[in-house]
């Protein structure tokens, strides 16, 4: 399995939605076709799910990379940190390997600086292997690195899927050596029909859903689909046997769109 240079396998599992017993059955399946990335959030309100499939599987600790994010109602002074030392308690962890800032601070209400230097001080007390960012644009992730000086982004998780590649950003992102998570990378289905998609994963012989998580890997991009669906889980999870040509890249780019799914009130002015 593909990783990148902090250890995260790019091929993940989002586990919004995944709750209760049928959320940590859906975790357990994926575990069991060999998922090796669980991908959680303090606001999915799912930790002690994905806590708890982790234990079920019966797998070491150290072989499944575990990812949360903190709820922008946490950013205040001296509340980061404890919110952290919670979601571990409901993961039953010690210690995640990657911790995001879900969103940036609506129109700057708690100053950058404010939760970056906890999200910081998190990683210096061992609560976290590695930190990063979500939903960060190239001024915010400018403005980041400003602060953090030497400590390294390890990600910034965005949304990317055929429809919005998100090529400035994600350029920005290659550049600056910050890996990059997609979510939504089969944009919820909507590909499906795709005059353009469909004919192409029928010659790979695959879906146009694995086409586009491959198109995701193509582009050195870590990617964490959802489902709870045994057979999709598998399907995505094979997406990692398709190999794209230049030409087939070349044939997913022409389908941008600028097509954005996710766009809250609250979002940043994007790139």
């Amino acid at each position: 399995m593909r990783k990148n240079s902090y250890g995260m396998p790019l091929m993940g599992l989002g586990t919004y939605g995944r709750r209760d017993e049928a959320g940590i059955a859906a975790m357990l399946a994926a575990l069991e076709i060999g998922y090796r990335h669980l991908d959680t959030a303090q606001d999915y309100y799912n930790e002690r799910e994905v806590g708890e499939a982790l234990r079920r599987s019966g797998l070491d600790r150290a072989d499944v990379f575990v990812t949360t994010k903190i709820a922008q109602r946490h950013f205040g002074p001296g509340q980061l940190i404890p919110s952290l030392r919670r979601s571990l308690d409901e993961l039953g962890l010690d210690q995640v390997d990657l911790t995001l800032i879900h969103w940036p601070s609506a129109h700057e209400q708690v100053p950058l600086a404010t939760y970056l230097t906890q999200l910081a001080e998190a990683q210096s007390l061992g609560l976290t292997r590695t930190i990063g960012v979500s939903n960060f644009t190239i001024d915010l992730l400018t403005r980041s690195s400003a602060i953090l000086g030497d400590l390294p982004i390890a990600n910034n998780q965005i949304e990317v899927h055929p429809y919005l590649q998100n090529r400035k950003l994600v350029a920005f992102c290659d550049t600056a050596g910050i890996p990059v998570t997609a979510y939504q990378p089969i944009a919820k289905g909507t590909l499906r029909g795709d005059p353009v998609l469909e004919p192409l994963a029928a010659a790979k012989g695959c879906t146009v859903e694995q086409l586009a998580i491959a198109f995701a890997f193509a582009r050195g991009l870590a990617a964490i689909p959802a489902s709870s669906n045994r057979e999709r889980l598998a399907s995505n999870f094979a997406a990692q046997d398709v190999t794209l040509t230049p030409d087939d890249l070349a044939t997913i780019a022409a389908v941008d769109r600028g097509a954005r799914r996710i766009d809250p009130a609250t979002a940043p002015e994007w790139d």
